[in-house]
């Protein structure tokens, strides 16, 4: 049983830190700071994806960005993110690495 309660908590977890990530990207497209973010989804939205992976697009970058900035020790690079963004829908050559193990 105390798998089972494991799995559901890190269920949450996901749910949690996709939700969070999602509302981050809401509020950065709402306030267009950092301009990229309004211009990505613009951009996104004009050539037919839908809301929901638009926000699942950025959303994923942001998290890419996050996960090495704690790995790394090191303030948010803005610069890349940015730049990151732009790039949507092909995601960054670094982002790529391993997804095929």
């Amino acid at each position: 049983m105390s798998e089972h309660t494991d799995i559901d908590d890190d269920q949450d977890d996901e749910a949690f830190a996709e939700a969070t990530l999602t509302q981050a990207i809401e509020n950065q497209i709402e306030s267009g700071e950092p301009p990229a973010a309004k211009a990505t989804f613009n951009k996104l939205t004009l050539v037919g994806y839908a809301r929901e992976d638009i926000l699942n697009l950025m959303a994923h970058v942001l998290a890419f960005e996050i996960d090495n900035m704690l790995s790394e020790d090191r303030e948010f690079d803005g610069q890349w993110y940015e730049a990151a963004l732009r790039a949507l829908p092909e995601l960054p050559p670094e982002m790529d690495q391993g997804d095929d193990e």
